[in-house]
């Protein structure tokens, strides 16, 4: 088995049981990687795609964990997830990239204290006007930002021995940009090499055509790709345009005063036959450092208390109901690489 077929089998189990099974001929069954090793994906269950512990927008070169109390953290956030868990929630995706305050260590004690799978994330951040990436991400190239984003997946983040289980970017509405354009190969790359899922902050439809051309280009399926804020493009022929190339459409931001909104999104996806490629979530949280106790943390409720509820009475089935929010995210995010094959 060369490199690239061991980095694939990269549904791992732990390290040890991944390069044993890999060095025997094996190809271990799907895992989804969460921040306390794997799991099968049947063990994911209800599960929130895109939501947020904590974010630092002071930017990637002043930025760090020096500028926050993990502790005072670890109390904000706790009894959101916990209501979460008792909501029904079983998995949350943290999707907080590196250089806005991702903190695997943070996450990891959040999981054990809420009993929720937490899921980190390798990658950068492109969109806001490249606020989170740091200097050397202007000067290196696709391959030499995929190698640092694989050397977190084999070696795990910052030292901490906690791997991600998919990579996250962004980008701006509209063309893409140099930096932006390079992000996504370098995510098609590290695909590749992985086996990580690519959940793309995505400005627009514009954006997300192109970045499906790029993974194209590269070789990865549409399959392996998430467009993350689908519900800020009006046009719902763009939606089904992206999954029907088979790429996860992902509204979030589900709150309060976006229902009708979001039950448009999801209603036009099902009018289509394209709910199998949808994905739900909050978009929420988050403690936003630089404000007293991390501000207003918006809670992962919403979704439970009134937009499911919205479903059912728009007469969606609890079939349809359990394809977005069980069965899709199971789909989406095992570690394994999806190439382009026409």
């Amino acid at each position: 088995m060369d490199r690239r077929q061991v980095l694939k089998a990269g549904a791992a189990l732990s390290a040890g049981a991944w390069m044993a099974s890999a060095r025997a001929g094996d190809e271990p069954a799907p895992r989804i990687m969460t921040v306390r090793g794997p799991i099968a994906p049947a063990d994911m269950g209800l599960t929130l795609p895109h939501e947020h512990v904590i974010v630092d927008f002071a930017g990637a070169e002043k930025g760090g964990p020096d500028r926050y109390d993990r502790d005072e953290v670890f109390n904000v956030a706790l009894p959101h997830l916990k209501q979460a868990h008792q909501l029904g929630c079983r998995t949350f995706v943290d999707c907080t990239p590196a250089y806005l305050a991702r903190d695997p260590v943070l996450l990891r004690r959040l999981s054990e204290a809420s009993g929720l799978h937490i899921v980190t994330n390798t990658g950068y951040y492109g969109a806001a006007n490249d606020i989170a990436i740091p200097a050397h991400a202007h000067q290196e190239s696709a391959a030499q930002l995929a190698a640092r984003w694989e050397r977190e997946w084999t070696s795990g983040i910052e030292g901490t021995g906690i791997r991600p289980g998919f990579i996250k970017i962004g980008v701006d509405a509209g063309r893409l940009s140099e930096i932006d354009r390079r992000l996504v190969e370098a995510a098609a790359l590290a695909h590749l090499t992985t086996g990580l899922t690519i959940a793309a902050h995505t400005g627009n439809g514009e954006a997300a055509m192109e970045e499906l051309v790029v993974l194209r280009d590269k070789g990865v399926d549409a399959s392996a790709f998430i467009w993350v804020h689908a519900q800020n493009e009006r046009d719902p022929a763009i939606h089904a345009r992206a999954a029907e190339r088979g790429a996860w459409v992902e509204f979030d931001g589900i709150g309060p005063k976006s229902i009708e909104r979001h039950l448009e999104c999801v209603e036009a996806m099902k009018e289509r036959g394209l709910l199998g490629r949808v994905l739900i979530s909050h978009d929420a949280g988050w403690y936003h450092v630089g404000e007293p106790r991390g501000g207003n943390f918006r809670p992962f409720d919403t979704l439970f208390t009134q937009f499911l509820p919205a479903l059912k009475g728009a007469g969606f089935t609890e079939a349809e109901i359990r394809r977005m929010t069980v069965d899709n995210p199971q789909r989406a995010f095992p570690i394994g690489v999806r190439t382009k094959t026409a």
